[in-house]
């Protein structure tokens, strides 16, 4: 996943939990308010009508004239009166003018209210089970007040109640019942509906769900924006130019700046910089360890083939001698001139080869004979094999584009690695093939053989198993080197007592040149 997505999922995902959040917590506050405004309404509604009833409590209740809609009171004493016109006039006390008063409210829609009691005259007052479990516990004295949101099936409402004490008034209706100032008679019930705070705090959500999407989309976008340009694409171009190293020219690819990017833009500078260092530092390196070993192999060549050079060398100052002892013969020149001129050729063609293995040059492939590059080598090792019986088994035949000192140093190397591990003779076997797309490469000796513990050991530096003197141990690693750096490998199989097969597998090149066109190159 693209960090600049990821980064704007976390980013949304911190908001919509911080918006959930605020948003129980802005439900719950709402719905304290509701409530709370809701108990307070019912307060001075319970107020309102306290008054209401002791203002007819006060005035020994209201008298109407009869009618149809103004039915008479059957539980009050001297509910009616009538007039010396004869107009009849009912009586009204205070729980029929609450109750009536209940009727318009609740029509209105404003809620309702009634008076209840344990003990009600009117059995229309007795107690619902809220109101039961309330009036016990006025009775008791646990509380003054109780409300409770029920929900209904036209919505909630606030179920509100309050004991309704008896003072002086009251005892004009309720003495004969046995009230005394103080008793509690019964309660005031009122319901208010909380349909309308509802509908408020529902569209309120709707809103506020409605801005917590807006201003997530607007902040996530910005968010993006700001990401995008200045961390996205910053990085962008600091992993192209990554990318681009070291073949291509950086610098204009590289993102600047004063900020943490820029910051990273110098460290990488200055990291490049220590590789371009490291790296120059490593090829000197690497070019000195192959000079050396290509140095080390050429004395161990030199020191035995002084033996080569002194033999003709001795002959050819027999003849000189001769021919100074004896001027005046003039069959002798005809004789030694022969024998000198061979000398001195075959003392060139060693310093020849001396020569030319001991060249230093970089890595350039060109067309060369395989099999005669192996037989080049095998000729400057001849003076160290007296008691080694050699063959060679050479059938690559043409020429292919190949390094042609890596070659002569691979096939020294291993030649002689195979030599010292016969000290006291043996046989050497030495074979090229062309194998598919491959040209292979086999050296089989009958020496001593590696043991298996350190088979795995022997392409390091510096490791040998040679006597202090007959090596540095950077033979088989310079081979590993070259080997690679053509895109071949190299194998070795052996086994202790039983001698050891170096196999080395080099790719062809494509543009391959034939026989003839090889020996023009060479020569």
């Amino acid at each position: 996943m693209k960090l600049r997505v990821t980064f704007i999922i976390g980013i949304s995902l911190a908001l919509i939990f911080s918006y959930t959040l605020i948003f129980l917590a802005i439900i719950r506050i709402q719905h304290g308010l509701v409530i709370g405004q809701a108990m307070q309404q019912a307060r001075m509604l319970f107020q309102q009508l306290i008054l209401t009833r002791e203002w007819v409590s006060d005035h020994n209740g209201l008298f109407f004239i009869k009618g149809d809609n103004v039915p008479e009171n059957p539980y009050l004493i001297d509910s009616n009166l009538t007039t010396t016109s004869g107009l009849v006039l009912v009586k009204r006390n205070p729980a029929m003018v609450t109750r009536e008063l209940s009727e318009y409210a609740s029509r209105a829609g404003y809620g309702r209210f009634r008076v209840t009691s344990l003990k009600p005259i009117n059995p229309e007052n007795s107690p619902d089970v809220f109101e039961e479990q309330s009036l016990a516990q006025f009775t008791t004295g646990n509380t003054q007040e109780r409300g409770e949101v029920i929900a209904e099936k036209t919505g909630r409402v606030l179920r509100y109640i309050a004991p309704l004490i008896t003072n002086q008034s009251c005892l004009a209706c309720h003495a004969e019942h046995g009230y005394n100032i103080g008793d509690i008679r019964g309660a005031l019930s009122i319901t208010i509906p909380l349909t309308w705070a509802d509908a408020a705090i529902t569209q309120a959500n709707r809103h506020l769900v409605l801005f917590a999407i807006i201003s997530t989309v607007l902040l996530a976008a910005v968010v993006f924006l700001l990401f995008e340009f200045l961390v996205a694409k910053p990085l962008i171009r600091l992993q192209k130019a990554m990318g681009l190293y070291p073949e291509q020219d950086i610098i204009k690819h590289l993102p600047t700046g004063n900020d943490e990017i820029g910051s990273l833009t110098a460290d990488f500078i200055s990291l490049c910089q220590r590789l371009e260092a490291s790296k120059a530092q490593l090829k000197a390196a690497a070019e000195q360890a192959l000079y050396n070993e290509k140095m080390a192999a050429l004395g161990q060549i030199t020191a035995g083939i002084a033996h080569e050079i002194n033999n003709p060398l001795g002959g050819l100052r027999n003849c000189v001698k001769n021919m100074k002892d004896a001027p005046g013969d003039q069959d002798m020149p005809a004789r030694y001139l022969p024998l000198l001129d061979k000398g001195l050729s075959r003392i060139e063609t060693i310093m020849g080869q001396l020569l030319n293995f001991g060249r230093n040059n970089p890595l350039q492939p060109r067309a060369v004979h395989i099999d005669s590059e192996i037989r080049e080598c095998m000729a400057l090792l001849a003076y160290r094999m007296k008691n080694i019986d050699l063959t060679m088994d050479l059938r690559v035949g043409e020429a292919f584009y190949f390094d042609s000192e890596a070659i002569k140093q691979i096939v020294i190397n291993i030649g002689l690695n195979a030599i010292q591990a016969m000290p006291d003779g043996g046989q050497l076997r030495v074979s090229s093939r062309r194998q598919g797309e491959w040209v292979i490469l086999e050296f089989a000796d009958s020496g001593c053989g590696i043991v298996p513990e350190i088979i795995d050991k022997i392409y390091d530096p510096f490791f040998t198993t040679k006597e202090v003197g007959e090596g540095t141990g950077l033979g088989l690693a310079v081979s590993y080197s070259l080997i690679h750096k053509m895109g071949g490998s190299i194998e070795a199989k052996s086994a202790p007592r039983h001698g050891s097969l170096f196999r080395v597998s080099l790719p062809i090149s494509e543009n391959r040149m034939n026989s003839d066109t090889a020996d023009e190159e060479r020569r």
